[in-house]
């Protein structure tokens, strides 16, 4: 008889962090919680969290938006790929990645070798929601947040099912997301 029991979130990330050997790359569209999950889902699994946004904009020294108004999204995108490619070192840690990231097919090539893609996913009023809290979002400058993302997720989402796991983020507490993360891993790992 199955007994309908709640998974031990520090149980399922201990037994994750014994048998993970690479890293753990957070896909999906901007607002989705990547960077905000990341940080909790490494602490539980207690592996470094790493927002590949950050490292981009340290070696740039120069924020992302810069970077787009300067230099255009091919040079950013070209940048990403080069600062991904060194943090994908069989180093198990949870990494970020800007929503972008992985459509370039170089960029996706090496997360789906060298790490585990996990496609964070949400609806797009979460998604507004959540975006329309800072307006450091190149992609959203001028635009109708609502509409962007849903082109974005017409032309991305069937890119981002690439990954090796799919997880929605719903409204309410990212430690749910977590847990929903933690037990993918677990179903993934067999």
């Amino acid at each position: 008889m199955l007994q309908n029991r709640k998974s031990d979130p520090a149980k399922l990330a201990s037994d994750i962090a014994q048998w993970l050997d690479r890293p753990l790359v957070l896909v999906g569209l901007m607002g989705v919680g990547k960077s905000t999950v990341g940080r909790r889902l490494a602490t539980d699994l207690a592996i470094d969290f790493i927002d590949a946004d950050e490292e981009i904009e340290a070696a740039a020294q120069m924020s992302i938006s810069e970077i787009f108004e300067r230099f255009g999204e091919s040079y950013f995108r070209d940048g990403e790929r080069r600062v991904i490619s060194r943090l994908i070192d069989g180093v198990p840690r949870v990494i970020a990645t800007g929503g972008g990231a992985f459509m370039n097919d170089e960029t996706r090539a090496l997360i789906l070798q060298g790490a585990i893609a996990i496609w964070l996913d949400a609806d797009i009023a979460t998604l507004v929601e959540r975006v329309s809290r800072r307006n450091t979002r190149p992609l959203l400058r001028g635009g109708n947040p609502g509409e962007v993302l849903t082109q974005l997720a017409k032309v991305r989402n069937p890119v981002y099912a690439q990954a090796q796991i799919h997880v929605r983020s719903k409204d309410g507490p990212h430690n749910r997301t977590v847990l929903t993360i933690l037990e993918a891993l677990a179903r993934w790992h067999g």
